[in-house]
């Protein structure tokens, strides 16, 4: 019970963060984003005083595209970790869809395949911020405090549409975490075969 509360609690501060930047950021507030950075370019990169979030981390959490490409427009610094040792890579590599975006799936799939087709954008968007990330020049086998990489986060979620994109930005499938397993050991033990393929030619 208390592990949830803390759960609920640091969800309700990463709505909120210290910074005004980075909670526009996180809100996909594109407009006060550009006020804050026309106020004082410095503010690009500064850091969010609860977990050390970048505005750049912020807007990948959620996966707002716009913000983000707005953000590396204006040079904010793509390899930036928070606390956790994470970049934005591995927000945007982690993200999944929401409980809302579940239910609105749910409640329109039989209204034509909306939300089939809803889902499929969805997932296209995501694609097209992890490309963005990579054509920026983030570090694609940066590794944060759990030794994970990018590549790690993927394969733990099957997600065959992003794993191809890190293995052609040069993923290593063999960088081990703090387990002691490397990204293919993680397919092989959750009997992605498919994706076991995939890594191995890689490697």
């Amino acid at each position: 019970m208390g592990a949830f509360i803390i759960a609920v609690l640091q969800n309700l501060l990463l709505c909120f963060p210290s910074q005004p930047i980075c909670q526009a950021a996180y809100q996909n507030d594109l407009g006060q984003v550009w006020r804050w950075v026309r106020e004082d370019s410095a503010c690009i990169n500064v850091r969010d005083g609860f977990n050390g979030d970048t505005p750049l981390i912020c807007a990948c959490r959620r996966g707002h595209l716009r913000i983000v490409s707005f953000l590396l427009k204006r040079n904010a610094d793509v390899n930036l970790k928070n606390r956790k040792e994470r970049n934005c890579l591995h927000y945007a590599v982690k993200k999944k869809f929401t409980f809302f975006d579940y239910l609105l799936i749910i409640l329109l799939m039989p209204v034509l395949l909306i939300g089939y087709f809803l889902m499929v954008s969805k997932t296209k968007q995501n694609e097209a911020l992890v490309r963005t990330l990579l054509n920026a020049g983030v570090d694609v086998n940066a590794t944060d405090c759990d030794g994970c990489t990018a590549l790690h986060y993927a394969c733990q979620m099957k997600n065959q549409t992003l794993i191809p994109l890190l293995l052609e930005a040069r993923a290593d499938p063999t960088i081990k975490n703090k387990r002691g397993e490397s990204s293919l050991d993680i397919v092989r033990r959750l009997k992605f075969s498919q994706i076991e393929l995939m890594l191995r030619k890689a490697s």
